[in-house]
């Protein structure tokens, strides 16, 4: 009876036990602000930039190593991997066409959606062509950009059911370092300048 009665404790133990798989988020923020920041520049004002924080406490050379013992260690379980072939080609596609697309964003054409994709935002202005190189800009951008998440899920095995949160956290990036002066959708989706 107190084998059983064990035995079916136990069972109802590993029954109860659930897996938590990790999303390396904090991780995936610092990489979506450098891929960012390495395809589109960041925000053009420096002016606007906050100013980074001064420590004047001093440390002794004991303490200074230990610290950076704990910092690397920390670092290297929250890195990722975002320097595969894969994905630094399609860092350079994203790279090599913001100067195209960047023209069309000052002019208010293009804008920067909630999701952080493109999106025409009014063809104001532009000839038949330029309607057509507009089109054909946002949607190879949006389409590398997507690749780019599915990509960093896929080198870092995070689940594909992550990749909506991989984009969300990106989109945050293209918000946030968008120039002055661009478009952007707010929560509500209405557009406005930054």
């Amino acid at each position: 009876m107190l084998k059983r009665l064990v035995f079916l404790t136990a069972l109802w133990v590993s029954a109860c036990v659930t897996v938590n798989i990790y999303f390396p988020a904090a991780a995936v923020e610092r990489a979506a602000d450098q891929i960012v920041k390495e395809t589109w520049g960041g925000p053009q004002d420096p002016a606007k930039a906050p100013p980074k924080p001064q420590s004047h406490l001093s440390y002794s050379p004991k303490r200074l190593a230990a610290l950076s013992f704990i910092g690397e260690a920390q670092a290297q379980e929250a890195d990722i991997n975002v320097s595969n072939p894969a994905i630094r080609a399609l860092k350079d596609s994203i790279r090599n066409r913001s100067s195209a697309i960047k023209p069309f964003m000052d002019r208010g054409n293009i804008g920067i959606a909630l999701d952080g994709l493109l999106a025409i935002r009014s063809p104001d202005g532009l000839n038949l062509k330029e309607r057509a190189e507009t089109k054909q800009l946002v949607d190879a951008e949006n389409r590398d950009r997507e690749n780019l998440y599915g990509e960093i899920a896929k080198a870092n095995n995070i689940s594909r059911d992550s990749i909506p949160r991989i984009k969300a956290i990106f989109a945050r990036s293209w918000l946030d370092q968008a120039q002055s002066g661009w478009w952007i959708q707010d929560p509500q989706g209405v557009w406005r300048r930054k």
